[in-house]
This record gives structure tokens, C-alpha cells and sequence, in this order.
């Protein structure tokens, strides 16, 4: 596949309903979603688990970008096959997570900011000429009572912006992710708020970075109820909520918008997602770039034996063309049984 321009790749990424599969888990985090299938985390194993993913029937037309971690970016499969080649097979790019991780904020220790940017041309240099086409960086928004602070969110959102601008000059699409956690009691009201100050300040500092906007896709949180909150948000309000701090703080050139599922369930953040399209017409597409809610179901059919890579491949499969007619508003609760 070639591409004249981050444009192209970015729209190629959300074409058609398509979305993103979120398989960037570092080594602790793949080794604690193993945990829960009794399976030791080897490198072997990995590798097994993430090429049934990404050798399933439903990758192609449901997926059209797949995050990876450095050590998948770099891996064969069985037969010798580079993993990035067989997700291209299936008419999708890899991409690949840059950030270093969270390290305590030191203007407030109890807020964290993203690390990276040390190196960060130098191995996105490297990156390109492992075929990836895209990247990803998290910032982490804590919410509770006073947080997130001023200083966090500029701190993380200048952070995101320099991120940026290195990627693109690298030639590859950002994916920029700042993501305001749903842990919690807060109400919907509070992650609203939290969310459009986070998004006004990161598209501040993009455009102060001279970063090319349609060339950029953007990983938010959905506005929802704090997961401990005593009053949930039905999902008519997370869609109205959701839809309206982007119309508020999004600009009409950003091409995409691909939600993180951020701890909802598989059914909820694909019902979300759906209502979000059915109610509103908007110049940007709205999709998704999902871990756990694409995931769980295959990994649990899977739980680390071959004879069951079929099985887990058909759940993989069933929940990547759910979700890609939700990015279309055309997913029915019906349609799971």
C-alpha cells in the first residue's frame, strides 16, 4: 500500500467504518491479562495470541490499523512471516506505542505526566523502516475533587504536541491520547468538564507546535460516570455528552476520532460508539481503537491453547464487525445473540 500523504494513511486507518485494535500491552500488562487464563506470559506465547488476532477472518474490512508494542513490531510468525506483513495482508497498517510510560508530576506528585521524548526522533526513524505507518502516546488524567490540575494538563498536552510533531516529521500519522480516567465517583458533569479542558488545551498546544491536524487522529475517553459513581449515565446521555465537548473543542480538519474503551465493557463501548453516530452528523469520523473491549472474548476462548485459536478467532472476529457498524450507526443489540 502507498500513500502520497499522512492524510491519506489517517483516512485510510477510519475508512469505511473501520477501526483500530489496540494490541500495544507492554510486557507486565500482557502478562497480567494472561494471569487470568492461566498462561505464562512467554515470548512464544505472545507471539501465538497476537498472530491468531491479527490472522482472523473479521481483520479484514472491520480493522484498518493495529497498535503494536516494540517487541510485536519486530516478531515472525510461526512460518517465518513478519507479524506487520500479515496485518498488511489483511489490508491494515501497523503502528506502534512511543511513550516511556507515567512518571508523579513534580509541581503535584499525585498527578502523573508521560515519558519519552528523550530518543523519541531516533526510534520513530527506526520505527518507519519497520514498516510502521502510524503511533501512539498516552497521557494519563487523573479526576478526583481538585484533579486534573492545570499544570498536569499542560504539562501532558505540551507533551503530546512535541510527540506529535516528531512522528509526523518521521513521516507517520500520531495518534494522540489524552485520556481522563473513568476510576472514580466523579458524575458525568465532572469528566465533561475534565475532558474539555483536556482537549482545548491539547489542541492549543498542536496548533502552537505547527502540527499538521489532518494528518492526526485523536484516542479520547467517552464522557461517562465515574466507575464507582452511585448514579451511571445511561448510554443516550454518555452519546449526547460525548458528542457534544467535541463539537465544542474539536477542530472540522481532524480527520478521526477513535474512542479508547478505557474499562467498559464490550457491550457498552460498542453501544456508545453506535448511539454516538446515529444521533449526530459530524466532519469528523467517529470510531474506535480498542484493547480489552476488542479482546476479552477472544482471550478467554483462547486461554492458551491451540485448539481453541478458532474458537478465539470468531470471537475476535464477531466483536470487530460489531464495531464497525456501531462506526457506522448501524449496530443492533440483536445482533449479539
Amino acid at each position: 500500500m502507498n500513500f502520497e500523504s499522512l492524510e491519506d494513511i489517517a483516512n485510510h486507518i477510519v475508512s469505511e467504518g473501520k477501526g483500530i485494535l489496540a494490541a500495544d500491552e507492554s510486557t507486565p500488562t500482557i502478562t497480567k491479562r494472561f494471569d487470568t487464563i492461566d498462561t505464562e506470559s512467554t515470548e512464544e506465547n505472545r507471539r501465538d495470541y497476537r498472530e491468531l488476532l491479527f490472522r482472523a477472518v473479521g481483520m479484514k474490512n472491520n480493522i484498518g490499523g493495529v497498535i503494536l508494542f516494540d517487541e510485536t513490531l519486530r516478531q515472525e510468525a510461526k512460518d517465518g512471516t513478519m507479524l506487520s506483513d500479515i496485518i498488511y495482508a489483511q489490508g491494515a497498517l501497523p503502528g506502534i506505542k512511543v511513550d516511556k510510560g507515567i512518571k508523579p508530576l513534580d509541581s503535584s506528585p499525585d498527578e502523573n505526566l508521560t515519558q519519552g521524548l528523550d530518543g523519541l526522533d531516533e526510534r520513530c526513524a527506526e520505527y518507519f523502516s519497520l514498516g510502521a505507518k502510524f503511533t501512539k502516546w498516552r497521557a494519563v488524567i487523573k479526576q478526583d475533587g481538585s484533579f486534573p490540575s492545570d499544570d498536569c494538563l499542560k504539562a501532558n498536552m505540551e507533551a503530546l504536541a512535541e510527540y506529535a510533531k516528531i512522528v509526523q516529521n518521521n513521516n507517520m500519522v500520531p495518534i494522540v491520547e489524552p485520556e481522563v480516567l473513568m476510576d472514580g465517583s466523579h458524575s458525568i458533569e465532572d469528566c465533561y468538564s475534565a475532558t474539555s479542558r483536556a482537549l482545548e488545551m491539547l489542541f492549543n498546544s498542536l496548533t502552537d507546535h505547527e502540527v499538521n491536524i489532518k494528518g492526526t487522529i485523536l484516542k479520547p475517553n467517552m464522557v461517562t460516570s465515574g466507575s464507582t459513581a452511585s448514579e451511571q449515565a445511561n448510554i443516550s446521555l454518555v452519546a449526547e455528552k460525548t458528542v457534544k465537548c467535541l463539537q465544542n473543542s474539536l477542530p472540522d480538519d481532524l480527520p478521526a476520532v477513535t474512542f479508547l474503551s478505557g474499562g467498559q465493557s464490550d457491550i457498552d463501548s460498542t453501544a456508545h460508539l453506535d448511539k454516538m453516530n446515529k444521533i449526530s452528523s459530524n466532519p469528523w469520523k467517529l470510531s474506535f481503537s480498542y484493547g480489552r473491549a476488542l479482546q476479552q472474548a477472544a482471550l478467554k476462548a483462547w486461554s492458551g491453547n491451540v485448539e481453541n485459536e478458532t474458537a478465539a478467532q470468531e470471537a475476535f472476529s464477531h466483536r470487530a464487525k460489531m464495531n464497525k457498524l456501531a462506526a457506522l450507526g448501524e449496530w443492533e443489540s440483536s445482533l449479539e445473540n
